[in-house]
């Protein structure tokens, strides 16, 4: 018998059970990497997260024969579709043991959600907000998922989504970098010392975590600003933003942001962060076996996530943006320098990046990506299905 629950996200014991379905489904999958149970709960926290400031959404769990086999969320995001002018639900969190049965539930719980809104389609995966990632995977399953705006899924998942009808909507496309290959093109170095001697753009490396957060005003404003043309855009609140930004500041570190301002506004920048996806794995999440009931980190796993910080071999660029009106003058070609030069720094860390997740509209950023010598190796594909 199967059944499909709505769980109460403003009970602690629904939430936990609601973390814990994947971990099963992907029981000795060396590709996958558990959330973040911080991450999980704050996306459910009604009174927390800025995305329930403006917008609904409600949590699903399947049931079968007395076992949690599945889960999903649907959700509304009012800006959103008030400015793209749709009437869209969104789905995510969506996990599934192997069986049509399973999906083809959420599926129609969704479905029946946001009819009962007025909406008239559903797009998805696509979550609260810009840190949480786009797309199921479609292609790449061989490979490791990056803990930055990232996600695994067995190859059975996009298979489900076609045979409920669900078409393409975009692809987001992540490139891997091999660190003994991250070397510029010498025309990038030129180019970058004539924008400089123009005088436009000036560039800024931080020398401490403590300077940095000192320009974060300047920062958020900016990042509300520069991807205004961008498929998943919406203008996000300062509540939203200051969300965002702080997420970003606690991994980042000062080295790892270059931005670059023209007078005394910031009119483009760069991320990167160190990928602790090996020791989410080793910690699952913060939660070690067994402490479900009480989800409370181990000290120990915290301390392995922040020491993985400065031994992970692996990097993410995820996040990069110029505001529109400064697009075409090179800011981007000194971004990228100045990033190469701090990775090169710190060759001794670092031997393999990704450059994660960049939409298929977004040709400009593509064409960046092929110049600085990414290969394609991961596809997330949203997909979206009238009703």
């Amino acid at each position: 018998m199967l059944k499909i629950e709505t769980i109460d996200s403003n009970k602690r014991s629904d939430v936990i059970r609601f973390y814990k379905i994947p971990f099963p489904i992907y029981a000795g999958c060396k590709q996958w990497v558990p959330p973040l149970w911080a991450d999980l709960s704050i996306q459910l926290n009604r009174k927390k997260h800025p995305f329930y400031k403006h917008s609904d959404a409600d949590f699903f769990i399947a049931v079968k024969d007395g076992k949690d086999v599945g889960r999903i969320a649907a959700l509304e995001n009012k800006p959103y579709n008030k400015y793209h002018d749709r009437k869209l639900a969104t789905f995510f969190l969506f996990e599934t043991v192997d069986d049509p049965e399973v999906a083809d539930a959420l599926f129609g719980k969704v479905f029946q959600w946001a009819r009962q809104r007025g909406l008239d389609s559903v797009m998805g995966p696509k979550g609260f907000g810009p840190l949480d990632g786009y797309g199921m995977l479609v292609d790449g399953f061989e490979h490791r998922q990056t803990m930055m705006m990232s996600s695994y899924n067995h190859a059975y998942y996009p298979v489900a989504m076609e045979r409920l009808g669900f078409r393409k909507e975009v692809d987001f496309i992540s490139c891997f970098i091999p660190r003994v290959e991250v070397t510029l093109p010498e025309r990038f170095h030129r180019l970058a010392d004539r924008i400089q001697k123009r005088g436009t753009f000036t560039v800024h490396d931080f020398q401490s975590n403590k300077v940095m957060m000192t320009w974060m005003p300047r920062f958020i404003d900016t990042y509300n600003k520069a991807f205004t043309k961008n498929w998943e855009y919406y203008p996000l609140s300062e509540y939203e933003v200051k969300f965002v930004a702080d997420n970003i500041f606690q991994l980042v570190s000062h080295d790892l942001i270059k931005i670059i301002t023209h007078g005394d506004a910031v009119v483009g920048f760069v991320l990167a962060f160190p990928d602790v996806s090996a020791a989410l794995q080793r910690t699952r999440g913060y939660i070690p076996p067994f402490a479900f009931l009480d989800a409370i980190p181990s000290p120990k796993a915290i301390l392995d996530i922040l020491l993985e910080v400065n031994r992970t071999d692996w990097i993410a660029l995820n996040g990069a943006g110029i505001l529109p009106e400064f697009k075409g003058l090179g800011g981007n070609v000194l971004l990228y320098t100045e990033m190469e030069k701090t990775l090169n720094s710190r060759r001794q860390q670092f031997k393999w990046g990704e450059l994660c997740q960049v939409a298929e509209t977004a040709v400009e950023m593509r064409s960046d990506l092929v110049n600085i010598g990414g290969k394609p190796y991961k596809n997330h594909r949203v997909y979206v299905r009238a009703l």
